[in-house]
């Protein structure tokens, strides 16, 4: 298990490194709230639906297909994301719901995911399976919840509502998901040199965003959210595992298919959150926290899920 310890630290402190650097590039003035504010709009508007894009035109949907596995996925994601909701009615502020609620269900489920699992037994595995169950579901929901519960929303009406769709059907997270899906689906080609493009805009969007993250970070607000965030973090990596994985476990599933399953249960706060909260129009105090307590927790609470599964002969 220590092996797996020092996996799950591999893949986590390059991340806390990368907001430390922003906070540290913020406090010697070489970033300022102008620029961070336009590296966010970057990120959001073009590297991570580049990302998006690239990682579904290149999913084969088609190969190593299990329906009952997906549906699990795509099932248990949608029933945390109801929960992550239903708790957020229960906090003091209710500005912090949107970002509450995606900091607690969404997961770093495509990077993560297929690393562990590949870590584990030397291949990916079933976990394009989980990807394809939980990830569209993920950033769609996301969309529309950071929309719905946007800190300066009025009462719902039917000019809020239209306002509401708009946001969501032109949002540039959908369209890349939906235009990546149907690239995939259809098989249309992509040359070398577009592909490429794409990916390179793509690989932008995690370390950019990082960055901008950490220089966005104020302890003061940080301390403000401190409750919510505790209780956002101790959801992600324990609360959706302890329903969901044991319902994984009945249904038979093992060894990588269940190793996934963790993932998108308990793996930390994708930085996502982050830079679709900032682009939605949200304050990011309480995702900046969730995200940083998340990471650096996660590489031991997934070493303890491990450890269960393991010395169950689950995996």
């Amino acid at each position: 298990m220590l092996n797996d310890l020092i996996f799950c630290l591999n893949a986590t402190v390059p991340i806390f490194f990368l907001i430390l650097l922003g906070m540290f590039l913020r406090k010697i003035q070489l970033v300022d709230d102008a620029f961070t504010a336009r590296l966010n709009t970057l990120v959001f508007r073009v590297c991570l639906p580049a990302l998006l894009f690239h990682d579904m035109y290149r999913t084969d949907y088609r190969t190593n297909w299990n329906t009952a596995y997906v549906v699990y996925c795509a099932l248990a994601t949608l029933a945390s994301i109801l929960i992550c909701t239903g708790v957020s009615y229960l906090l003091k502020d209710r500005s912090v719901q949107g970002e509450f609620i995606q900091t607690s269900y969404r997961s770093s489920a495509t990077i993560l995911g297929i690393a562990v699992v590949q870590n584990l037994y030397h291949n990916v595995g079933m976990a394009p399976l989980m990807v394809i169950g939980a990830v569209p579901i993920y950033n769609i929901a996301a969309v529309i919840i950071l929309e719905m519960y946007r800190p300066d929303r009025g009462k719902m009406d039917a000019m809020l509502l239209r306002k509401t769709l708009h946001g969501i059907l032109t949002n540039p997270i959908i369209l890349s998901i939906l235009l990546g899906f149907a690239w995939s689906l259809l098989c249309l080609p992509l040359p070398t040199i577009g592909d490429t493009t794409v990916d390179y805009v793509g690989r932008c969007a995690t370390p950019l965003g990082i960055i901008a993250m950490g220089a966005s970070f104020q302890w003061e607000k940080a301390r403000q959210s401190a409750v919510p965030a505790l209780v956002s973090t101790f959801i992600k990596l324990f609360g959706l595992c302890a329903l969901f994985l044991p319902l994984g476990v009945h249904l038979g599933f093992r060894n990588d298919l269940l190793v996934a399953a963790l993932v998108m249960c308990g793996s930390s706060t994708t930085i996502s959150c982050f830079v679709m909260a900032k682009g939605m129009g949200h304050k990011g105090d309480l995702t900046i926290s969730t995200v940083m307590l998340t990471t650096l927790l996660s590489a031991f609470s997934l070493t303890f899920w491990l450890f269960i599964l393991k010395s169950h002969g689950w995996i």
